[in-house]
């Protein structure tokens, strides 16, 4: 049959050597046409980015956990662009989305539309005095945190332990050490405690009567981690 009447009952010709013809059904394009939409299309996967300083106009950026790289604004790596930074912060693009950062804060999740937390790898900043601070969740409710590795526990005040819904007054009591001399805690249990795409679960807590400034991230939740300071940084990959 010649090419002329094939291609007039709707098949492709690709010629491959003299003699031999092979012969290609409409629909095998349409397939590969929508495969490849839906690749196109496909929503991006989230990045963790997070900011470790201001250089002038420029930021100093940790995508994904790697090294830090400086990108200055209307600059883009790995997909992220910078749109403006200045002081402490900085506002980045990814596809659309805009996020500010801060220096010293954990990680963020952006370019993605969510989902569970299932990552294994969280790097910290550090801040102010060398502390790791940063936001993170207990059990959905947003906190605000900092890394202590002499807490057995992960310790908060009564007040913010109220403010996540704990029950914690029916618990088992404990007395804790503190700057003012021993005062009496209670021992609690979290759902969960998530940091940018890191969760972990059933994790023990203690709740002091004292209101306190950020939640205590004791080894109780780093216990679960291998970490590792690199100078600024401080890496945990998870254990189990």
């Amino acid at each position: 049959m010649s090419h002329t009447r094939l291609r007039e009952r709707g098949y492709r010709v690709r010629c491959q050597s003299p003699g031999r013809r092979t012969l290609l059904k409409p629909r095998f394009y349409i397939f590969a046409a929508g495969l490849l939409c839906a690749l196109a299309c496909a929503p991006a996967a989230a990045q963790s980015v997070a900011l470790t300083g201001i250089m002038g106009e420029r930021a100093l950026l940790v995508i994904d956990g790697a090294a830090p790289e400086v990108v200055a604004p209307g600059e883009t790596r790995d997909g992220v662009t910078v749109v403006s930074a200045s002081g402490e912060t900085a506002v980045i693009d990814i596809h659309g989305q805009r996020q500010t950062l801060r220096v010293g804060e954990s990680p963020v999740s952006v370019g993605g539309k969510g989902g569970s937390a299932n990552a294994s790898r969280l790097v910290l900043n550090a801040g102010s005095g060398g502390h790791f601070l940063g936001t993170g969740q207990i059990n959905g409710v947003t906190v605000r945190f900092m890394v202590d590795t002499g807490a057995s526990n992960v310790v908060m005040g009564a007040a913010q332990a109220d403010a996540i819904g704990l029950n914690y007054r029916s618990g088992p009591r404990d007395t804790v050490t503190t700057a003012n001399g021993v005062t009496l805690a209670y021992r609690t249990q979290l759902d969960s405690v998530r940091i940018g795409e890191v969760e972990v679960f059933n994790v023990a807590a203690t709740v002091v009567p004292a209101n306190t400034p950020v939640v205590l991230l004791g080894n109780s939740f780093l216990e679960r981690f291998r970490m590792k300071q690199e100078n600024d940084l401080l890496v945990l990959e998870k254990r189990y």
